[in-house]
């Protein structure tokens, strides 16, 4: 009780601290001089009181406070100390406290770090982040309190979703709020930037920071929850293009594209437009993906929220940080991009700009996949789901140009150039296009297609493989990203051609056989956990070598709330995954089995390792990059 009480006015506390933030920095605004430190101090304070109030969230949830609304609807006595921690910021209450912490640990980080930023810039920064903060205090506090109290107080609470109770997923919300809010800072500084007319290219350094901080994070959550789906779900891939794993793609597909603009822009004094536009579109994206989570709009597996009316409140708020961007761009937004004539068509800033089309093109694939059936239910009732084969359709065919661009683009000079690797690069897209040839030949794919697409894969992945090894100290961190994606894309795609799965089903002494694969069912057993009942089946599995594995895939039956959940059994090695889940059949003594053979996984997940690693080094050895 005394822990939440403590939390609610703490919260009250940063909130009302707002007011002389706002009120030391219209005042210091005008004047010469230094910074006013007690805005430091401000924020300082707010920043001490959310936290104070997070750690309180954190202790009512240890000790099963049950007092607390939050506490009893997403937690249980009987959940491990663990989840009852994770489960603080695995609900709506907590997660946007979450983002308020956010919000005030990076505006106060921004004010230590930007010494060497004029004044105005960090006051005005400073300003349009407290409107943001402001806007979260209200929400937090007028619809989604985590210390509204209950009475009388319960014996026991509600539980947690069993499916998020899982290492990945429980680090898997921090990781993805931190590249979501890092966009704040660039939404605020590029409208500061703008009203001062102080986009430039030492902004642009300055702001870049930002943008790789908050991309490196995106990146890592969504490889965290990308992870978590494939073994905690059991559906057996990496990517599903789920809603909600698209609401959190589209803001990573802007900060990459802004990324490469900001060069750009470092370089050349280019793009300045183009850099305001995309730094407000990543966050209005961030701000799209809690919109469309948290109203329960969205129907998936990730939506853990169900509450139109703040929902509402979220698109009103999102709606008026539009208004005010969309103000300030077409009245204070200088004609800037004037020496857009230099743009020569064989050059690396070309080459980024047409990369850079391409990466807005997939984003708005995936805005429409995301967004239309949301649209279509509210004019007509009617209801659909876009899957798989709409993106494959739409993206496949523009990836090719995407790919060879990307693997010829470094290789130009700023500018103007010329194709000096103009052998290197056409012999290599031949073994490229020889090794597709025959794999897709040996695979009786469909030719055509799977040819070219497989063949640019090849081609991004061996420039990206030899520039990795030559010249290392030239831009390093570029090299990394782009050998990262080389290799991400090559494992998915070979991860696509050369799956296989079995489904059947199978009761305790039965086998399956088909010549190639061998599926025992031993035996079934049963064991009681801290909160849930396990069972286990024992599988041996023989392949066509004759070497047999044992797998032990496990059902779930959560006590509180009771849920049934499946638990993958994954053999992982370099070169693939063996998959198996289970289900139970109704009303019989036969378990329904998957078993699927996934080449190349562990690849995937330490490519997208790979590519967030170029965004680390970019930070570390910046000075040293060309």
């Amino acid at each position: 009780m005394l822990p939440s009480v403590i939390g609610k006015y703490s919260l009250i506390f940063g909130f009302l601290i707002s007011f002389p933030i706002f009120y030391y920095s219209f005042i210091d605004y005008k004047k010469s001089g230094n910074l006013n430190t007690k805005i430091i101090s401000f924020s300082f304070l707010q920043l001490l009181f959310i936290l104070i109030s997070f750690i309180c969230l954190i202790i009512s949830f240890v000790i099963s406070d049950f007092s607390n609304e939050t506490v009893f609807n997403n937690s249980h006595t009987t959940k491990p100390l663990f989840y009852k921690i994770a489960g603080t910021w695995g609900n709506h209450e907590g997660s946007l406290l979450l983002w308020l912490l956010v919000l005030t640990l990076f505006v106060f980080i921004f004010l230590l770090t930007s010494k060497k930023q004029i004044k105005s810039y960090r006051i005005l920064t400073t300003i349009f982040q407290q409107i943001i903060i402001f806007g979260f205090f209200v929400f937090v506090i007028k619809t989604s309190n985590p210390f509204s109290h209950i009475f009388p107080v319960p014996n026991e609470g509600l539980g947690l979703n069993p499916i998020l109770q899982d290492p990945a997923l429980a680090i898997h919300p921090p990781i993805l709020y931190l590249g979501y809010v890092g966009t704040s800072i660039i939404f605020s500084s590029a409208l500061s930037a703008t009203v001062l007319n102080y986009i430039s290219s030492s902004w642009a350094s300055h702001i870049k920071t930002w943008t790789y901080i908050s991309w490196i994070f995106l990146t890592l959550g969504i490889l965290l929850g990308s992870i978590w789906a494939y073994y905690e779900l059991g559906w057996g891939g990496f990517w599903f293009w789920d809603p909600v794993e698209n609401v959190s793609l589209m803001p990573w597909l802007a900060l990459t594209t802004l990324i490469h603009c900001l060069i750009v822009l470092e370089k050349r004094t280019l793009l300045k437009s183009w850099v305001i536009i995309l730094s407000i579109t990543t966050f209005t994206l961030s701000m799209s993906g809690t919109f469309l989570v948290r109203s329960g709009i969205l129907n998936s597996v990730h939506t853990f929220a169900n509450d139109p009316e703040r929902g509402i409140f979220i698109l009103l708020f999102l709606f008026s940080l539009i208004i005010l961007s969309l103000v300030i761009f077409f009245f204070f937004n200088k004609n800037q991009d004037r020496n857009s004539s230099n743009f020569f068509w064989l050059s690396k800033d070309t080459s980024l700009l047409i990369n850079n089309w391409f990466m807005m093109y997939f984003l708005s694939v995936v805005l429409i996949g995301t967004l239309y059936p949301i649209f279509l239910d509210v004019i007509s009732s009617e209801k659909i789901s876009v899957g798989p084969p709409f993106y494959h359709k739409l993206i496949a065919p523009f990836l090719l140009f995407f790919l060879i661009a990307m693997a010829v683009g470094p290789k130009l000079s700023w500018i103007k150039s010329k194709f000096v690797e103009k052998f290197s690069l056409i012999s290599f897209f031949g073994i490229s296009l020889l090794l597709s040839s025959y794999l897709v030949f040996k695979l009786n794919l469909d030719f055509l297609i799977n040819t070219l697409l497989l063949s640019t894969a090849f081609f991004l992945f061996l420039i990206t493989l030899k520039d990795f090894f030559i010249n290392k100290s030239k831009n390093i961190s570029q090299k990394i990203s782009h050998f990262g994606f080389g290799l991400f894309i090559l494992s998915v795609l070979l991860n696509n051609f050369l799956s296989s799965e079995i489904i059947t089903n199978l009761k305790i002494g039965e086998s399956y056989d088909d010549g190639k694969v061998k599926i025992y069912l031993e035996k079934v057993e049963k064991f009681e956990k801290q909160n849930y009942e396990s069972v286990i089946g024992y599988f041996d599995i023989t392949d066509q070598k004759n070497k047999t594995e044992k797998f032990k895939p496990e059902l779930r039956i959560y006590n509180q709330p009771v849920i049934i959940t499946s638990e993958a059994d994954i053999k992982t090695n370099l070169f693939y995954d063996k998959f198996l889940v289970i289900n139970v059949v109704q009303n019989q003594n036969y378990f329904n089995l998957r078993y699927q053979l996934k080449p190349l996984m562990s690849w995937i997940w330490i490519s997208v390792l790979i590519i967030s690693m170029g965004g680390l080094t970019n930070l570390l050895y910046s000075r040293n990059e060309k």
